[in-house]
């Protein structure tokens, strides 16, 4: 297996938020065209990723049917922040996602400056406690109270920052102890890298069904990617890549699974127990640890987009554990990235020509 983390080091050293993905859909366009057959992008900017599999087709067949097909999705959209208003020099922002502003003063951040076209450097910055308004300052300042402070001068700000420029974080990706990781965006550039590693995997495994690798767009936002894109390729079957809670300190309920250990099966309405029953399988066939996810309402993943395109697409949901979901400062083990790429070439292995008549909702 190749080493991921230079691949994953790059895709969270880039912006790319929702609605914004460029930076790092360049990136992974580059990683992922040796290692499919085809390469486009959808009209909203999500890459597509055609591997083709090995069932033929008789040209003299009468059955008109597509070819079975496997959509491995992957949001690669980022939360961030976005400019709503200039005061002297300070910028004050806006949320782009789900952004938690308890963890965003001192933070580095990157402002997209559009009046020059070029990136400012900046930091995260709140008001002396004293100075809000009664009742504002006890407990974690409201965003609406922060401010990026980019070291420029008034002047110099209103020339080159303008209302609507988005601000990402700006934090280093770092090696930890452990085999981790820790960086902004690893939410969800963490299952990229899964699924990058599941195709390289899969140069050298024989699979029969066509293969969809999908790093779609807006998930953090409006699903725009999972809903296009699914309507777009009308894949058999559907799988969602992405994150679930790392246990540690004041986490360690049942929705949390320990960093390290593992990768998680989702449960929940948005997932075909079918295909829960066959991931199931081939993690203990691979001898890959896995865990049960409990999502009893929606998996908050691109599956719940999936699942009600068309007529409806038979999907599941894989995730990774990780810590300090939606800070600059999230945590994952790279093992759990390989064992997630792992078992989504396994799965993908396993599917037999006829797999789709077994799928039943039971």
């Amino acid at each position: 297996m190749t080493d991921i983390l230079p691949f994953l080091k790059s895709i969270i050293s880039v912006s790319g938020l929702s609605g914004y993905e460029t930076p790092v859909a360049d990136l992974i366009q580059q990683k992922w065209a040796p290692l499919v057959d085809k390469l486009t992008r959808s009209k909203l900017g999500s890459i597509h990723g055609l591997k083709t599999g090995s069932l033929k087709k008789s040209i003299r067949s009468a059955d008109s049917s597509p070819r079975p097909s496997v959509l491995i999705a992957t949001h690669m959209d980022a939360i961030g922040l976005m400019v709503s208003r200039i005061v002297d020099e300070f910028i004050y922002v806006t949320n782009i996602g789900g952004v938690d502003s308890r963890v965003m003063p001192g933070t580095p951040v990157l402002v997209h400056a559009t009046g020059s076209g070029e990136d400012l450097y900046g930091v995260m910055v709140m008001p002396p406690v004293n100075l809000l308004p009664d009742g504002e300052g006890g407990g974690a300042i409201p965003l609406k109270y922060l401010m990026v402070d980019t070291g420029l001068t008034p002047s110099e700000v209103s020339k080159r920052v303008r209302i609507g420029d988005r601000v990402a974080f700006n934090t280093e990706p770092v090696e930890m102890s452990g085999g981790c990781v820790s960086g902004h965006t690893l939410d969800n550039r963490a299952s990229v890298a899964a699924l990058t590693i599941c195709l390289e995997e899969l140069q050298s495994k024989s699979h029969i069904w066509d293969v969809w690798a999908l790093a779609s767009v807006q998930e953090e936002t409006t699903f725009g990617g999972a809903f296009t894109s699914t309507f777009e390729l009308r894949p058999t079957i559907a799988v969602a890549v992405d994150m679930t809670f790392g246990r540690g300190t004041g986490s360690s309920g049942y929705q949390t699974f320990a960093i390290g250990k593992g990768v998680t099966l989702g449960i929940s309405p948005s997932i075909h127990p079918f295909l829960y029953k066959r991931f199931k399988e081939v993690a203990e066939k691979i001898e890959i640890p896995v865990f049960d996810d409990l999502m009893p309402e929606y998996s908050s993943t691109d599956a719940d987009a999936m699942q009600l395109v068309a007529e409806g697409i038979p999907t599941m949901v894989l995730s990774i554990p990780q810590r300090y979901m939606h800070t600059p400062v999230e945590l994952v083990a790279i093992k759990d990235i390989q064992r997630a790429g792992r078992l989504l070439a396994g799965f993908i292995a396993s599917l037999e020509s006829d797999f789709l008549e077994k799928v039943v909702w039971e």
